[in-house]
């Protein structure tokens, strides 16, 4: 009697049905979908991160040209400027502000805030591409003073 009962069993026991396998190709598509999609952002921020990157480089070559001219050029002088640089086939905005730090007693210190900020122009890749890289530095003269940088 209990080999019979194996059998009965076994005869059950046919694979899945057409519902089954309809549910687990759904699961499997949803699942399809959601590693698609990170793969397509994924691809987008290393896009993102290539246009930071050049960026920053922009950004470092406009802070060495303000290092290797002295304290007292004109370049140096206390203002705000804007314009749009060509690096490869990339443009960037660059906003250069240098301001003159202040002693507590409202003197100038012979300090200078170097502010730089480099924007992506362009991008075909989305807004995101586009967000700005900014460097500040300090730059002094050789003459003594006070240069203590709160």
């Amino acid at each position: 009697m209990k080999a019979k009962v194996k059998t009965t069993n076994r005869k059950r026991e046919r694979g899945f049905t057409l519902v089954e396998t309809s549910i687990s190709m759904v699961v499997m598509m949803v699942a399809g979908l959601a590693v698609s999609s990170l793969f397509v952002f994924s691809m987008q921020n290393n896009v993102g991160g290539n246009e930071r990157a050049l960026a920053m480089a922009v950004a470092q070559q406009q802070l060495e040209q303000l290092r290797s001219v002295t304290f007292e050029d004109a370049t140096m002088s206390a203002g705000t400027t804007t314009s749009t640089i060509s690096n490869g086939d990339h443009n960037y905005s660059v906003v250069k502000t240098i301001a003159n730090e202040t002693n507590p007693n409202g003197s100038n210190k012979q300090l200078r805030k170097i502010t730089i900020t480099v924007t992506p122009l362009g991008g075909s890749h989305g807004e995101w591409t586009r967000t700005p890289v900014t460097l500040v530095a300090h730059r002094s003269t050789l003459a003594a003073g006070s240069f203590l940088v709160p």
